[in-house]
């Protein structure tokens, strides 16, 4: 006999299943069919809460965001995600500098689950993690066909505890390396001078809502007045906050656009320079393969307007940008929402920043840095750096 407080229970569970389905569907699909088409995910749990033989080994909370899941890793989308309330708080955090882990920035590139940059002042940091190392296992578990959000879950731990990675650098050589599970905080901004105190230093770590207000504390305390130049250093910055990207790169960019955006709901938008009253010193901006994301939007937009030169290693690639929705019981949903292009319409998604000026291994790039700054002291941005760096071509906004 059907237990129909069972069956009122599972359909109470399942509902933000379907939402999440309309959600996905919208603009497409008919969402007055979802219900019938997701039908077979009530009538599975039902079965498995009446007939398996240990129901208690699923909760309703792990049935219901286990399915949610399942249905975001169809898309087959890496930087699409959903959060259970744990999840989301975690990301809520990291977005804040505050972190429980090892400290890492992943993403699969080719088929293999890649480091996109250690975090600053994380286990993985200490341990001489590298943009660009290959994860093959964690804890002895292949990662080969593991999906990143897998791979995110395989990597959570608790204070004190010990994730092995077993890795792959560049060259070939394979490597174990133990990190342990730490709290740590991830700064915003750090700032100091260089070149008897001629040149000025900014280092980005991340784009959360306190970046541009401890950016702009940096650029108060260094009295830019007084120097020849500035370096803006974005390597291993894995991105954040959008909205950020652009104040930050507001603070360099005079006026104009710095980036504009296109999907599928609406025509594309130019997201315009906020202004700044600050002088438009000679300014160099470090990039590297960690550079990803945000960071691509303040330097592309940086460099397309001229006021300032790329140095380092192609950025990373990742020209497309996700929406946050959030549900009531406290999870939500990353979904990719559509791409970005930089304001001369190039889009670097899967192709990244080409620097002005590259920088090999065995190179210093902040010396180099240092260098270009002072054979442009005395200049104002903006000066013709297509005529001392013309730039190889890219994809371009349709």
């Amino acid at each position: 006999m059907t237990n129909r407080s069972n069956l009122g229970r599972i359909a109470m569970i399942l509902v933000p299943t379907i939402v999440l389905v309309a959600v996905l569907g919208a603009g497409g699909a008919q969402t007055d069919q979802n219900a019938d088409v997701f039908s077979p995910l009530y009538q599975l749990y039902q079965y498995i809460q009446d007939y398996y033989y240990e129901p208690e080994r699923i909760t309703d909370d792990e049935a219901l965001y286990g399915a949610m899941m399942g249905i975001v890793e169809q898309l087959e989308d890496p930087y699409s995600q959903f959060l259970d309330p744990e999840a989301y708080q975690r990301y809520e955090n990291a977005i804040a500098g505050e972190y429980i882990g090892i400290g890492l920035k992943m993403s699969i590139l080719d088929g293999v689950l890649t480091v996109i940059a250690p975090l600053a002042s994380s286990p993985a940091e200490e341990a001489d993690v590298l943009t660009g190392d290959q994860i093959l296992a964690i804890d002895g578990r292949s990662t080969d066909g593991m999906s990143l959000a897998w791979a995110k879950a395989c990597v959570l731990c608790e204070i004190g505890t010990e994730i092995v990675l077993t890795m792959r650098r560049d060259g070939g050589e394979i490597v174990d390396v133990g990190l342990v599970c730490e709290s740590f905080n991830v700064p915003a901004v750090e700032w100091s001078f260089m070149d008897n105190n001629r040149i000025g230093y900014v280092r980005v770590y991340r784009f959360g809502s306190d970046t541009t207000r401890e950016l702009n504390q940096a650029l108060r305390a260094l009295d830019l007045k007084s120097l020849d130049g500035l370096i803006l250093d974005l390597r291993d910055n894995p991105g954040g906050r959008g909205l950020e990207a652009i104040s930050v790169a507001s603070c360099f960019v005079d006026d104009g656009f710095v980036v504009s955006t296109a999907d599928q709901l609406r025509a594309p938008r130019k997201q315009y320079s906020f202004g700044n009253a600050l002088p438009n010193l000679p300014l160099a901006v470090l990039i590297n393969r960690g550079t990803a994301s945000a960071s691509e939007i303040t330097a592309g937009a940086i460099r397309d307007r001229d006021m300032g030169i790329l140095i380092g290693e192609t950025s990373f690639g990742k020209g497309i940008y996700q929406r946050l929705f959030k549900f009531p019981d406290g999870s939500a949903l990353k979904l990719t929402a559509g791409r970005w292009f930089t304001p001369e319409g190039h889009s670097v998604d899967g192709i990244g920043l080409e620097p002005d000026i590259a920088v090999e291994k065995d190179e210093n790039a902040i010396e180099i840095a240092i260098q270009w700054l002072n054979e442009h002291a005395g200049l104002r941005m903006p000066i013709d750096l297509d005529a001392e760096c013309p730039r190889a071509g890219t994809t371009t906004a349709p």
